[in-house]
């Protein structure tokens, strides 16, 4: 007898071979068939949101840590909603799988042919699809029971190669439908690279590292992306020189390694990082994504520069196309170079800040304080506002301890993301979140699905009542004059930590020193539900590193 599946078991099953152990839903009558009868009684437990764009930014969050992450919505009205979020992860290469519950082939036709619609309908059959297949890797609808395992296999298998979102139409009325049973386990197609390309590149970078005084190395983010975590740290242990890291990819590698020297981010580096930058003679940036938040105020010298990432390497004049960067890695490992001796640069100190407990917290003191409390079984997210500048400095000892989205940068994105890399973390790590009450207002729900399940991050609500980082970009000689705020940077302002009272969880208002201190120390021994640290500061304070910037 032949062996059977249906459609629906078909991808649980994939998605349960590719490490998936939480799914984020929203109910839906288009898909909670395959929710109710297929992913329920598997091992992956459902993880009901409260809305869709949360539920984006949870797999998200969840994808960065596990490898892949994924959310089932209803048509158009749960998917539309859902755009934003797999719009930044299509950005910043998360895998993500989006699962979109679909009307019958029936309802369908009959809509097309008549003009007798149901409800979430907009104008037939392609509108979701039209939608997502400029911010995903593959789109595919599975309305023929025959072609899913393909289709679902392809787009799949796009999603761990490509290291970006998919999305999967599943019709109603496919479900239950017989098909094949999966064969085998999907892994990522295979990584190219043209040999003269990389022949002459990493002669390029040989040469230069060799003949380097002070070379530097830049990690970005794709290394991890792409997992290439441990042949970086290979690499620059045996070059033995010094590195620095972006904003997207901070804490990427340990910040305590001895040839760690900081964060280069433009003119909100720190001095020491800012300097050995600009007094270097070559620096190999791997996997460096060059955004206006990675170079603020600041232009990187590409004569010096060699960028290896996007699959080709750049520099100066030279271009060498069709590099894939594990290869190139690999490849200068093997050369096995010898380079001059160099005095190493001091990592900056962070000196322990000076404060009475009834001192009003500013900005930068409050990042001065919290310092203390971030040690290698912390896992940090930083939302889009002044929290950048803020958490950039701070130390992140533990790899991969760092959570950001600051190329695409939506504000609300970190708050409910930590939903995701609280269920996706280690048991011994606990995650710290630092949002802008702009952002929060946006995305304050999350605290009902972490409040549900139990799950336990510390959530500082930096409430200065305007969205100051907008307001930064606009005009930031407000912060350093006698001048008001423009109009639409002003919020209404809420009561944060009494939010705890309607979903169920703690919180705390502070506005010292030792409100803060004793807030922290409750939050930490809150482990059965979020904590919400409202933390008040003058409206025109900032962190010390945006402060370059007057206009």
């Amino acid at each position: 007898m032949n062996e059977t599946c249906t459609v629906g078991q078909y991808l649980v099953d994939r998605l349960r071979q590719l490490g998936l152990e939480h799914l984020f839903a929203i109910a839906g009558d288009y898909s909670i068939d395959w929710l109710n009868r297929y992913v329920t009684p598997s091992s992956i437990e459902i993880i009901e949101e409260v809305n869709e764009v949360n539920a984006g930014y949870a797999a998200d969050g969840y994808a960065r840590l596990k490898g892949i992450g994924a959310l089932c919505v209803t048509y158009s009205a749960g998917a539309l909603c859902a755009v934003n979020a797999v719009a930044g992860a299509y950005v910043e290469k998360v895998p993500l799988v989006l699962i979109n519950g679909t009307p019958s082939i029936k309802k369908t036709i009959t809509f097309e042919q008549t003009g007798f619609s149901a409800h979430h309908f907009i104008s037939g059959r392609e509108t979701d699809m039209q939608s997502f297949e400029h911010i995903t890797a593959a789109t595919v609808r599975i309305d023929n029971p025959d072609l899913a395992p393909a289709l679902m296999d392809y787009a799949l298998t796009q999603c761990i190669t490509e290291r970006r979102p998919i999305y999967i139409e599943l019709l109603q009325d496919m479900v239950d439908m017989e098909c094949e049973p999966p064969r085998g386990v999907l892994k990522p197609a295979r990584t190219l690279s043209d040999e003269t390309s990389l022949e002459q590149s990493v002669e390029q970078i040989r040469a230069k590292l060799e003949s380097a005084e002070n070379p530097l190395i830049w990690v970005g983010v794709e290394v991890d992306r792409l997992g290439l975590q441990d042949k970086v740290m290979s690499l620059i242990q045996q070059l033995n020189i010094p590195f620095v890291t972006e904003l997207l990819s901070k804490s990427v590698l340990s910040e305590d390694d001895p040839l760690f020297v900081g964060v280069l981010d433009g003119q909100a580096s720190a001095p020491a990082v800012t300097d050995l930058a600009r007094t270097a003679d070559f620096v190999l940036a791997l996997g460096v994504w060059l955004t206006d938040i990675n170079s603020l105020g600041w232009d990187p010298d590409y004569d010096k520069t060699a960028f290896a990432s996007f699959d080709a390497v750049k520099f100066g004049t030279y271009f060498g196309a069709q590099v894939a960067l594990e290869h190139l890695i690999d490849r200068i490992l093997a050369e096995k170079l010898t380079l001059k001796v160099r005095e190493m640069p001091q990592k900056p100190a962070h000196d322990a800040p000076v404060v009475r407990p009834s001192d009003v917290i500013t900005y930068q003191g409050f990042y001065n304080f919290i310092q203390q409390y971030i040690d290698r079984k912390t896992i940090v997210g930083a939302d889009a506002s002044m929290n950048y500048f803020g958490s950039l400095l701070l130390d992140v000892p533990g790899p991969g301890g760092f959570v950001v989205q600051s190329s695409y940068s939506s504000i609300g994105y970190s708050a409910p993301a930590a939903t995701g890399i609280c269920l996706a973390k280690r048991a011994d790590q606990r995650v710290v979140v630092f949002t802008g009450d702009g952002g929060f207002q946006m995305t304050a729900q999350c605290l009902s699905t972490q409040t549900r399940f139990k799950l336990n991050p510390i959530i500082f609500v930096i409430d200065n009542g305007v969205y100051a980082v907008e307001q930064w970009l606009a005009d930031a000689s407000v912060f350093h004059a006698d001048k008001p705020f423009y109009k639409p940077c002003v919020l209404h302002r809420w009561n944060y930590s009494r939010l705890a009272e309607v979903f169920g969880c703690r919180g705390w208002e502070v506005g010292t020193y030792g409100e803060l201190g004793d807030a922290v120390m409750g939050a930490l021994k809150n482990l059965d539900s979020p904590s919400v640290i409202q933390v008040r500061v003058p409206d025109k304070s900032i962190p010390d590193n945006a402060k370059w910037k007057a206009q």
